[in-house]
């Protein structure tokens, strides 16, 4: 009896600690819940806020197509031309352009002189730029135009060598194989999708230069897409 009335002190005492440490992870672990769902919910919402401000329906669509079709995603093809662009895209010219606006910030438009398709050093150091601000994604997308003087032959294939000038020389700057398969070209000629003298604010390879209506179109539009397409 006296050996037992000794001994119950002592598992009390032994008791307490344990009861502590075993409501103190059960706390911690409840606050650590607590924590991760709180950090996924902020996740969550910031993506979701990421992806509202450019990343719409629409401009998923074009960026799933053109990825499809224009040389990406396992398709033959290299690039889109303006015979393919309005069954392309399935968007009137104006629609089309509007969809970029609230990529202002993240696109660079490349300038190219009346008649030619090579790139000058200030165009050069625009794409590389442009590649640099990748942030993670995964596509990029070159579209090409003519402004409308000259034939509408002699126009596509204008565009289509401006398109294929930025390919060329990321291809030639950063020897990397998988740019293959990153990079979607779609090629407008004058036929579709010409720019408005307001895109002369956006960010040129040729700031500081004359550029109207005509200058801009002849251009390239290129930037890092990080939809989820």
């Amino acid at each position: 009896m006296n050996a037992l009335l000794h001994l119950a002190p002592m598992l009390l005492a032994l008791a307490v600690p344990g009861v502590m440490v075993s409501t103190w992870l059960g706390d911690a672990k409840e606050s650590l819940a607590a924590n991760v769902e709180a950090t996924m919910t902020t996740k969550a919402v910031t993506a979701s806020v990421a992806e509202e401000g450019y990343c719409t329906a629409e401009l998923k669509q074009i960026v799933r197509r053109v990825a499809g079709a224009c040389g990406l995603l396992g398709a033959q093809g290299r690039g889109c031309q303006p015979a393919d662009a309005s069954k392309v895209v399935s968007l009137s010219g104006e629609d089309f352009n509007k969809l970029f606006l609230p990529l202002q910030d993240r696109v660079r438009i490349i300038e190219y002189d009346m008649a030619k398709a090579e790139l000058d050093e200030g165009a050069k150091r625009a794409v590389e730029a442009a590649w640099g601000d990748r942030g993670g994604a995964s596509f990029f997308f070159v579209v090409s135009r003519a402004s409308p003087e000259g034939s509408v032959e002699k126009n596509r294939e204008l565009s289509e060598g401006r398109a294929k000038a930025v390919l060329a020389h990321l291809t030639e700057r950063f020897q990397d194989p998988d740019i293959e398969r990153q990079v979607g070209l779609l090629w407008l000629g004058e036929e579709f999708a010409q720019l408005q003298g307001n895109f002369c604010s956006w960010k040129r390879s040729r700031e500081g230069e004359k550029c109207d209506e005509k200058t801009i179109n002849r251009s390239a539009f290129i930037a890092w897409i990080d939809c989820a397409i």
